[in-house]
């Protein structure tokens, strides 16, 4: 699949307004600015078929760059599910360009096979760890929790739904460097920074939009007397 076969991101915009990801008003975003348009990737994630076709499309980008993830790392809640689907992207991806070909089904065959190989039998079949990371209570930072260890030199594609400043997916950038881990890129379906959100590491989306934003004390729609509603994951 290229990108002369298929155009990514009309694809992914098409993919978004089909199940009412892409919605249209007056948002509060994350970072607080105030937008006439909101994604809502979740809309879309709640379905894996669509996931997983847009982590494909992901991954096949990250490849063509030349970058070589292990795992998959995300900032909890915005990367909830789409790093499970980026992390089986890649491993379907690996197997399928292995010479140690692996079946990825989940049959339970297949997984008391996966248990019984030795350390070296079972890293020449990949197995991919997709991880969110956790929001510190009162630090601004993430932490990796819940038993989960990277190690020391480990390649990291570092994914979210929606990069609006980019400040989540920068802070586990930072995060994992100080705990010895390699983040080689940023991932997102959707890039509404209009090119403002910038990385230490390569940064690959799907859809680039330059969509408008405004302070709250100089936002147009409040002027207009629009009530400005946040949509996320929190109701207040």
């Amino acid at each position: 699949m290229t990108e002369t076969s298929i155009n990514t991101a009309d694809i992914t915009g098409k993919t978004l307004k089909s199940v009412e990801a892409w919605q249209t008003g007056h948002f509060i975003l994350t970072s607080g600015k105030h937008s006439s348009e909101y994604m809502q990737c979740q809309k879309v994630m709640q379905y894996p078929r669509l996931g997983n076709l847009l982590a494909d499309l992901l991954i096949e980008k990250v490849l063509d760059a030349g970058l070589k993830p292990e795992t998959v790392v995300g900032p909890a809640l915005g990367a909830i599910h789409w790093e499970l689907y980026v992390a089986q992207a890649l491993e379907r991806k690996l197997c399928k360009d292995s010479k140690n070909a692996c079946d990825t089904t989940g049959s339970a065959e297949q997984l008391e096979h996966l248990a019984g190989l030795s350390a070296q039998a079972r890293a020449e079949k990949p197995l991919v760890k997709a991880v969110f990371a956790e929001k510190i209570p009162e630090d601004p930072g993430f932490a990796i929790r819940r038993g989960i260890e990277l190690k020391p030199g480990e390649k990291i594609l570092v994914v979210e739904d929606v990069t609006t400043t980019g400040g989540s997916a920068r802070k586990v950038v930072e995060m994992l460097k100080t705990i010895g881990c390699d983040p080689v890129a940023v991932g997102a379906v959707v890039d509404r920074s209009g090119g403002k959100a910038s990385f230490d590491v390569p940064f690959i989306n799907l859809l680039a939009l330059n969509l408008e934003t405004y302070e709250p004390d100089s936002c147009p729609l409040c002027e207009q007397g629009s009530a400005a509603i946040k949509p996320g994951s929190t109701i207040k």
